[in-house]
């Protein structure tokens, strides 16, 4: 469906059952006021104000030529001296009867076109939006253009100066169909596009959390501009659960990452501007060395545990030993989230940011075994360089093994 196509599907709910006669729209003009009960077509005419009192302003319009318009007209009261256009409604006493609105509405028709913008004055509500006043002329607007959002009290807007969009014009019929919300969406998308010049990937940026998602966060980086901050680059620790890490309304620091589609889509991060442990991973960890890690994670294949923030490995269920443990029975993980672990780096790729934990020493025996154990007392006697040639290795074997 196209959009004009919505816009008049919109325009029909609104007004449905709504007579624009009763909410103060022009009818079509039936031959307009001339002089005093005659018919014909209405004349605009030029005048000078030439008095001001209460209720009536006296106008200048020629050479013994004058008029009187009420006070009620102007909006403010209008000063000795003054041009204006006037609508010429008739005589009485000698005076010609001016009215304001009729020119400025003939004024405004001949210059407002669809999808320009106009100052309106909100001067009523009804059941299916807004009464307004554009100079002279009458206009609609209906509810869900009154903005961007939902609007629960409509009546907030009487009384107000609001900048519009014409929708529809009918010149003959004198109706205006107005849009703040179209106006409204057009300062958005200027705002956004000022601010999302400014901005470059690896930038750094202050924001605040407007929606929170299980995939992630919305940030609000200002001038009407929003990123996703993914719960992935929120931080270098494991994040399952993003409502735990952030809040609605918090401020945050975050970089960003990536900006796609003029800036309507925007990547944001955390993590990226914490220390990244790999950075010197390889200088405090070294393969066979055991180390106490959290279970984090726990999978079908293994589990993933973490060393120290950001610095995960994955304990695969093969090497857990009893064939994945008591609490897992045979090939599932034998741990849960939260439990520590003494575990073996089998290998760390820093390239390739992969540990393999164990919990198995390096001749297959269960760490902290007695099996294990005893390896490990008989390799260590096989490094000892300061043994005797002569030592009998089997006694040691022995003796390593519980014997006598």
């Amino acid at each position: 469906m196209s959009n004009e196509g919505s816009l008049d599907g919109e325009i029909e709910a609104a007004l449905e059952g709504i007579n624009l006669q009763d909410v103060g729209l022009p009818s079509p003009p039936v031959g307009g006021a001339q002089k005093k009960g005659g018919k014909g077509e209405k004349i605009l005419q030029k005048g000078t104000i030439a008095g001001v009192d209460k209720s009536d302003v006296i106008v200048d319009l020629g050479p013994r030529m004058q008029g009187v318009i009420s006070i009620d007209e102007f909006d403010p009261a209008p000063q000795i001296g003054e041009t204006y256009e006037f609508s010429l409604a008739g005589q009485e006493d000698g005076l010609w009867l001016l009215s304001r609105k009729d020119a400025l509405a003939l004024a405004a028709l001949d210059e407002l076109e669809v999808g320009s913008n106009v100052k309106a004055k909100v001067t009523g509500q009804n059941t299916g939006g807004l009464e307004l006043r554009v100079g002279g002329l009458r206009g609609f607007m209906p509810a869900s253009h009154a903005a961007i959002g939902r609007v629960e009290d409509l009546s907030s807007f009487i009384g107000q100066h609001l900048v519009c969009e014409v929708l529809e014009l009918d010149r003959e019929k004198k109706q205006l169909l107005l849009s703040r919300r179209n106006v409204e969406r057009a300062e958005v998308d200027a705002a956004r596009s000022e601010t999302v010049g400014t901005l470059t990937p690896g930038s750094t940026v202050h924001g605040k959390v407007t929606r929170i998602q299980p995939f992630g966060a919305f940030v609000d980086i200002g001038g009407g501009v929003e990123g996703l901050l993914h719960v992935s680059n929120i931080s270098r620790k494991r994040v399952e659960d993003v409502s735990e890490a952030l809040n609605v309304g918090q401020d945050v620091q975050v970089m960003i990452l990536d900006i796609k589609e003029g800036g309507r889509r925007i990547g944001l991060g955390m993590k990226q501007l914490e220390p990244d442990p790999w950075d010197d991973a390889v200088h405090r960890f070294r393969d066979d060395q055991i180390v106490e890690a959290t279970v984090v994670k726990v999978l079908d294949f293994g589990a993933f545990c973490e060393l120290e923030p950001g610095l995960e490995g994955l304990l695969h269920v093969s090497q857990m030993g009893d064939g994945g443990g008591q609490r897992g029975g045979r090939n599932k993980p034998g741990c849960a989230p939260g439990e520590k672990l003494n575990v073996r780096i089998s290998s760390i790729d820093p390239m390739e940011r992969r540990i393999s934990l164990s919990m198995l020493d390096s001749r297959g025996a269960k760490l902290g075994s007695e099996e294990a154990a005893g390896a490990a007392e008989i390799d260590s006697v096989l490094k000892d360089s300061s043994q005797q040639i002569g030592t009998n290795l089997g006694n040691l074997f022995k003796k390593a093994l519980g014997g006598e």
